[in-house]
């Protein structure tokens, strides 16, 4: 395109926009399904549960250490099916585009979603663009959707937490909140926090086949591992107890954390996965997960009980405990 930046004529459904779309987007997402540009694509279904999620990106700055919003729009949707023990097919993209953003970085960010639906074995089949004056989009805001199927015999859910389960997790936590948030305030760290923006469902994919028993998945995505944990303790009607001296924080982004006031299991992951399941099963899983190379650093975090139902105890380092909350309100705007 001969055209440095996007226009507003690029959503005008003329010439202009038809340049966008056929040379700057489908020559980076094309695949059988979305060459036609139908109004909607025909994909092939499967006996089974169907899972469907949608979800819409709004992240600033859309580019941060370790990733962007385009790999992210993607690992987030297919993260969304993969918690339900899903296997993601199909991803819908819908890009609202503000007059001004330079083409460049949209090529960047398409080239992104490429790569991570490509590294996810998903298809994007079908989409949608719109352009707003400057000022309305603050850049780029993604929407997807995504689709997939659910083994027979699967069910994870918040609510089948039991007392006598382990709570896992695949890493260390709080790497994509202080990646965004460095690169949002300037923030220099002796060593580089990247985000930990990654497709889970391979990893989940393992999980469910080895047939062992999966009560719950999670990504602590938005609000972190407390707000995760707390929707589970609620819904199944049970404690948690976490170990203080268990959770894996690296360094740097614990420095940060106390730098900013924040507490590490407050702060947004995007390729974590929190895995409740038996007691007696948690040496085989934790087995799997570290088999992965996104889950190598996995560990036990802390278990399910019966005293304190709907809340999370937090026993610390010096012999205490303490209550983890659901976080009131977002303490890192427009991580995701």
């Amino acid at each position: 395109m001969k055209r440095k930046c996007v226009e507003l004529d690029h959503g005008s459904g003329g010439e202009a926009a038809r340049e966008l779309i056929s040379d700057v987007i489908l020559s980076r997402l094309d695949n059988p399904f979305l060459h036609p540009m139908d109004d909607s694509a025909l994909v092939e279904g499967r006996p089974g549960l169907m899972a469907l999620t949608t979800d819409s990106y709004v992240i600033q700055p859309i580019f941060f250490p370790g990733g962007d919003i385009g790999s992210l729009s993607v690992h987030g949707t297919v993260n969304d099916l993969a918690m339900q023990g899903a296997e993601p097919a199909y991803l819908t993209f819908g890009l609202i585009l503000e007059e001004g953003l330079p083409l460049d970085d949209l090529v960047r960010i398409l080239d992104s979603a490429a790569h991570a639906a490509s590294d996810a074995g998903v298809a994007v089949v079908t989409g949608d663009t719109k352009v707003v004056p400057r000022g309305q989009a603050d850049g780029v805001f993604i929407n997807t959707a995504g689709l997939g199927w659910v083994p027979g015999g699967v069910d994870v859910a918040a609510a089948n937490a039991v007392p006598g389960d382990v709570v896992m997790i695949n890493g260390s936590i709080g790497d994509h909140g202080i990646a965004v948030l460095s690169r949002r305030e300037g923030l220099d760290f002796d060593t580089p926090i990247l985000s930990d923006s990654a497709p889970l469902n391979g990893l989940v994919s393992k999980l469910v086949g080895s047939k062992l028993a999966l009560h719950v998945l999670r990504d602590p995505t938005r609000g972190g591992v407390a707000a995760s944990l707390n929707e589970i303790a609620r819904s199944s009607g049970v404690g948690v107890i976490l170990q203080e001296d268990q959770l894996p924080v690296k360094p740097a982004v614990d420095s940060g954390c106390e730098m900013l006031g924040l507490d590490p299991l407050h702060v947004a992951n995007e390729g974590k996965c929190l895995v409740i399941a038996p007691r007696e099963h948690a040496g085989a899983l934790l087995s799997i997960m570290r088999g992965d190379r996104l889950g190598r650093e996995a560990c036990i975090i802390g278990e399910i009980t019966d005293e304190n139902p709907g809340r999370v105890v937090v026993k610390t380092r010096v012999g205490g405990t303490r209550i983890l909350t659901m976080p009131f309100g977002e303490q890192l705007p427009r991580i995701c």
